[in-house]
C-alpha cells in the first residue's frame, strides 16, 4: 500500500506561481490576482493567498496598498545581499553534510560537473545554471538541519527570480566555477575538516559574486564588498 504524501494545495500553488516567476510568465511589476490564479489552478483563493504570502517572505512578491500583490525584480544591491547570505548558509550546509555524502552521491556530483564542463564550448548559461543547482543540491540536500536547508532554498529562489543566469553576464566565470567544483569534491572525498570544506564552498559562491561586481559595478563597489567582514 502506497504511503506517498501528496503536496498540499498551498504547496502546489506556491510551486506553480514560483515557476511562473522563474520562467518570466509573471514579469516584474505584474499583479498576482488571487481569484484569477485560483481559477487557473482549480482551487479556492485560500491556498493561493497562503502561497503568495510565502513568496512575499521569499522576497519575490511585494504587497502594495490599493494595488495588491506584485512580482518584484532583484536589483544589483539585492543580488549582492542574496549572494553573500547564500555563501554563508550554503557553505555551512555543504560542510555540515560533507561527512555524510555517500560515494554514489559524490560520483553523481562528478558526473554533473563533467556535463557542465562539456557545455562550456557551446555555452548555454541557463542550462549551465540548472546543472549547477543539481550539482550543489547533491551535496547538501539530504543530511542537514532543515532550518538551514530552508534558508539555502530561499536564496536559490531569490536568484531564480532573476529569470536568467549570472553566467549570462559573466560567461568567463563558468570554467573557473567547474574547476572549483572539482576542488570541493576532492576535499569532501578526502574527508577534509569542516573549516576547509566550508571555506571552499563559501568562497566559491563569493567568487561568482565578485566576477559579477567586477563586470557591473564601479571599482569602489567591488572594493567595498571585499572590505566587508
Amino acid at each position: 500500500m502506497s504511503t506517498e504524501v501528496l503536496p498540499s494545495k498551498s504547496e502546489t500553488a506556491y510551486q506553480a506561481i514560483l515557476e511562473g516567476v522563474q520562467q518570466g510568465r509573471f514579469a516584474p511589476g505584474s499583479r498576482l490576482v488571487l481569484a484569477q490564479l485560483a481559477a487557473e489552478l482549480e482551487m479556492s483563493v485560500v491556498p493561493v493567498r497562503e502561497a503568495v504570502r510565502r513568496l512575499q517572505q521569499d522576497g519575490l512578491v511585494a504587497y502594495e496598498r490599493n494595488v495588491g500583490a506584485t512580482v518584484v525584480g532583484i536589483d544589483p544591491v539585492e543580488y549582492r545581499y542574496t549572494m553573500e547570505t547564500l555563501a554563508l548558509v550554503e557553505g555551512f550546509s555543504t560542510a555540515q553534510c560533507a561527512p555524510l555524502v555517500t560515494g554514489a552521491e559524490l560520483q553523481r556530483a562528478r558526473e554533473i560537473n563533467d556535463r557542465m564542463r562539456r557545455v562550456l564550448d557551446d555555452f548555454d548559461p541557463v542550462q549551465f545554471t540548472a546543472l549547477n543547482k543539481q550539482f550543489h543540491s547533491t551535496l547538501y540536500e539530504h543530511h542537514q538541519n532543515p532550518h538551514i536547508l530552508d534558508l539555502v532554498h530561499r536564496g536559490w529562489n531569490r536568484l531564480a527570480a532573476l529569470r536568467s543566469s549570472t553566467f549570462a553576464y559573466v560567461p568567463g566565470r563558468a570554467r573557473a566555477s567547474v574547476d572549483e567544483h572539482d576542488h570541493l569534491l576532492d576535499l569532501i572525498a578526502q574527508g577534509a575538516p569542516f573549516d576547509a570544506v566550508e571555506a571552499a564552498a563559501r568562497q566559491h559562491r563569493l567568487n561568482t559574486l565578485d566576477a559579477y561586481l567586477a563586470s557591473h559595478s564601479t571599482p569602489q563597489d567591488t572594493a567595498r564588498r571585499k572590505d566587508t567582514p
